[in-house]
C-alpha cells in the first residue's frame, strides 16, 4: 500500500481524481485510491463509476504523505460528511503533512477551519466555505502544507504540481513532456 492517498466519494469529479491518479502513477507514484462509501464501487457526479483500490476503514493511514481530495458535487459534500476522513484530516495537518485539495474539495477543509489566514482557491462560488482563508486569484495555490486548485480544467496543472511535489522538477517536466502537455 501506498502513502499517498485520494479519496472518492458518490458524486467525485471523474476528471480531476483520473487525472490526478494518472499523472503520479506516470511518475512512479504510488497512489491509492480510497473509497469513502463502504463500497468498492463509487459513481462519479457524471455516472462513471470507479473500483477504488480499498476502502477506507481497511487502510492505516499512520504512515500517509500526501492526502488528496478531488472536487466535485455532491462528493465535495460527502467528503465532508465522512467524520473519520475528517478527523485524519485535521491530524495530517497538524503534523504539517501534505492535504491537496480540487475544485468544490477545498470546502472540506474550510469547515475543518484548517484555511484560516492561509490563501486558497477553489471553483468559483463557492468560496464563502473556504472560512477563514485568503481567497487568491491564482488557479492553483500552496500555502504551507495545503495545495489547492480551481477546478476540472486545472487538473492536469494540480496533478504535475504534486508530481512535482513529490518527485521534482525534473520528474515533473517528464511527466508533461511524455503527456504533450505544453501550458
Amino acid at each position: 500500500m501506498s502513502n499517498n492517498f485520494i479519496f472518492l466519494a458518490e458524486g467525485f469529479e471523474e476528471t480531476e481524481a483520473i487525472t490526478i491518479v494518472d499523472l503520479l502513477r506516470r511518475a512512479s507514484i504510488d497512489v491509492t485510491t480510497v473509497s469513502v462509501t463502504g463500497n468498492i464501487m463509487v459513481k462519479g457526479s457524471h455516472s462513471i463509476s470507479i473500483l477504488s483500490d480499498a476502502l477506507f476503514e481497511e487502510i492505516d493511514f499512520s504512515q500517509a504523505h500526501l492526502l488528496i481530495l478531488p472536487g466535485g458535487m455532491p462528493g465535495s459534500t460527502h467528503l465532508a460528511e465522512h467524520k473519520d476522513l475528517n478527523d485524519l484530516l485535521q491530524h495530517h495537518n497538524k503534523k504539517n503533512k501534505f492535504i491537496a485539495a480540487i475544485c468544490a474539495a477545498p470546502t472540506v477543509l474550510g469547515k475543518l477551519n484548517m484555511l484560516q489566514n492561509r490563501e486558497a482557491i477553489c471553483y468559483p462560488g463557492f468560496e464563502m466555505n473556504l472560512l477563514g482563508a485568503i481567497i487568491s486569484n491564482k488557479t492553483l495555490i500552496q500555502d504551507s502544507n495545503i495545495i489547492t486548485a480551481k477546478g476540472p480544467g486545472y487538473a492536469v496543472d494540480f496533478g504535475l504540481y504534486l508530481v512535482r511535489l513529490v518527485k521534482g522538477d525534473a520528474k515533473a517536466k517528464e511527466v508533461a513532456d511524455l503527456f504533450l502537455y505544453t501550458r
